[in-house]
């Protein structure tokens, strides 16, 4: 059995939003609580918060703007697991029917480069901190599937105060 560890990306300045997103309660627990409870819900051995040490296991950007490649690289290196899903602490209501799909193929949904899921061994040998996540995707070779019916928001998440209001 591929151990799966999951990478959940807390690094963000959260300007559109004002104050940090991770920290925000979600039906009374912090969004980086509820995200981290998902990934351990569908199966995730072991996790990293990257970016932001929010009392979880975390691991630092290797380079200050390293951006979401730099945390998904950082935390790949940490956790050295076979297979990784990518959470971004902006999305705490998704649910695990929204990852099944991924977790099946490793894979992620067109248009969203995160969630996504893949072997680690697709990470590409020349991958950098800066680099655009779709650029990531594109050369990890991840396939992406049409995203279920209603469950748009969900996997966008919110980065403004009026997409979480219209997430609760």
């Amino acid at each position: 059995m591929t151990m799966l560890g999951a990478i959940i990306l807390c690094g963000g300045g959260s300007r559109r939003m004002g104050r940090d997103k991770a920290l925000l309660e979600w039906d009374g627990v912090r969004a980086v609580d509820r995200v981290a409870a998902l990934a351990r819900e569908v199966g995730a051995q072991a996790l990293v918060t990257a970016g932001a040490d929010l009392g979880l296991p975390w691991v630092p950007d290797d380079e200050t703007g390293a951006g979401p490649v730099g945390g998904v690289l950082a935390g790949a290196k940490a956790l050295g697991c076979a297979r990784l899903l990518v959470l971004a602490v902006d999305a705490p209501t998704l649910t695990v029917e929204d990852l099944a799909p991924l977790l099946a193929a490793g894979r992620c949904y067109e248009g969203l480069p995160v969630p996504m899921v893949l072997d680690a061994s697709a990470i590409p040998a020349n991958a950098v901190a800066g680099w655009p996540l779709r650029r990531f995707v594109e050369r990890a070779g991840l396939t992406a599937l049409p995203v279920p019916e209603g469950a748009m928001a969900r996997l966008r998440g919110a980065n403004t105060p009026e997409e979480r209001e219209a997430l609760r």
